[in-house]
């Protein structure tokens, strides 16, 4: 009788034990999560942050979840709401280098402090430092966009079909423009009157009482791939909105734009 005493005992003490350790370990878990800062960038992030590094190297990341990079010439502002809701403001120097370094993790968390972060990835870690803000070319600037005179839909084909013509054709100019009543998309030369070009119509417009000839540098439009809605202004600025995401480009027309009512 006894040792059955003492052999539940044991039973009862083992069990104690292990609901214990069960317990602590769900106690350290949380704590954990808790006091750790870091953070995983979605693919859609990383897809933002690589297009945004075509638009100008470096980068100044504010808090909140809304990222924004404005080109060297400060002619194309883009700006995107992402997933992550970023704590600290870190300024990236070489965007390309640091989308390099967190491509060298498998599934890399980002740890920020004050003067840089820590990239891990299993036993791995990099420290990466942030850039002085008064070196990047940033912008708290917002950009009005009144005076809509042109509005329309521009499908990823489309678009992509034109970029295409302008690189086999070496073209560096891209005219949003009216022939009548129709709306075109050209890819052309305009320093070489004889040069070659590609036209594509997208359809009528709702009316057709004014001109146009708006005018872009080919290589400004670096825009993700989409589609998107169209506004320009008759105060030479445009606004690309992507139809599937949170994203929005501003594109400064050329000075050789034209609108007439």
């Amino acid at each position: 009788m006894a040792r059955a005493v003492a052999l539940a005992g044991k039973v009862t003490l083992h069990k104690s034990l292990d609901a214990a350790a069960a317990a602590n370990k769900l106690l350290w878990s949380y704590i954990m999560t808790t006091v750790s800062n870091g953070m995983k960038l979605s693919t859609e992030t990383l897809e933002v942050l690589k297009n945004f590094a075509s638009l100008n190297s470096n980068i100044l990341v504010k808090p909140g979840n809304r990222i924004t990079t404005v080109t060297p010439i400060k002619n194309v502002l883009a700006e995107a709401q992402v997933a992550e809701t970023f704590e600290t403001e870190f300024g990236i120097w070489d965007l390309n280098k640091f989308l390099g370094t967190v491509s060298l993790f498998d599934d890399p968390e980002l740890e920020f402090e004050d003067k840089y972060m820590n990239i891990k990835g299993g036993r791995s870690s990099v420290k990466y430092f942030y850039c002085e803000p008064n070196l990047l070319t940033t912008t708290d600037k917002s950009v009005p966009v009144n005076d809509v005179v042109v509005e329309f839909e521009l499908s990823e084909k489309v678009f992509s079909d034109v970029m295409r013509a302008a690189s086999v054709l070496s073209l560096s100019d891209l005219a949003i423009t009216n022939e009548g009543d129709t709306l075109c998309l050209k890819v052309f030369d305009k320093a070489d009157t004889g040069s070659n070009n590609y036209t594509v119509e997208l359809g009528d417009l709702p009316h057709g009482d004014h001109d146009f000839d708006f005018h872009f540098k080919v290589e400004t439009l670096k825009l993700m791939q989409g589609d998107y809605d169209v506004a320009i202004t008759k105060n030479t600025v445009s606004r690309f909105t992507h139809k599937g995401r949170d994203l929005t480009y501003y594109v400064a027309l050329e000075r050789t734009s034209s609108y007439k009512a």
